[in-house]
């Protein structure tokens, strides 16, 4: 995998989706962002550091896509309610006192019908993996984020998944995928 693929689990679990609107959230240097564009997605990509988002910009402008890149820190930036078809947090990593609020804050930008994705670095990771943040107080299992999203989503998927490091064993992720009520 290059810098610029997107995540596998991303991918897999979007391909089945209809292009709308898509959010990413610290989207890093692009790659998820800039591959949802190139899927027929419009995406609005949402950033703290002005490095990555350069970045981003040159990898969308070399792949001929267009991603709306908005830098600025999730602590203090807010989507529109319910204005996502799509909404994908990946592999941020808040201290806990912060995660719950930042996951619904999120959750808050699905439309109806819509989707939300979350994949992170697995609790777990921290005595059984490779990878990822050190300190517990920052990583989270798939049941912390559905435990937080309450009744207004229909879980669609909440597992461990394992991605494979070169030289180390196995990195142990995990994802969320949840759908709004459409009612």
């Amino acid at each position: 995998m290059t810098a610029a693929e997107p995540n596998r689990f991303l991918a897999e679990t979007v391909a089945a989706f209809e292009p709308g609107r898509a959010l990413d959230l610290a989207a890093g240097q692009g790659r998820n962002a800039v591959w949802l564009a190139e899927q027929g997605w419009a995406v609005t990509a949402v950033e703290w550091s002005g490095v990555a988002v350069e970045r981003g910009r040159e990898l969308a402008e070399r792949r001929g896509v267009s991603v709306d890149w908005i830098l600025a820190d999730l602590r203090e930036w807010k989507p529109p309610l319910q204005a996502f078809e799509l909404v994908v947090i990946s592999y941020l990593h808040p201290p806990r006192a912060e995660q719950r609020v930042l996951w619904l804050m999120a959750a808050g930008a699905v439309t109806a019908g819509g989707h939300f994705v979350v994949i992170g670095h697995d609790l777990r990771n921290l005595s059984d993996g490779a990878g990822g943040p050190g300190d517990p107080e920052h990583l989270y299992t798939a049941g912390d984020v559905v435990e937080a999203l309450g009744g207004e989503f229909e879980i669609i998927r909440a597992e461990e998944v394992l991605r494979a490091v070169e030289g180390a064993p196995s990195a142990i992720d995990n994802i969320v995928v949840a759908r709004r009520s459409s009612a």
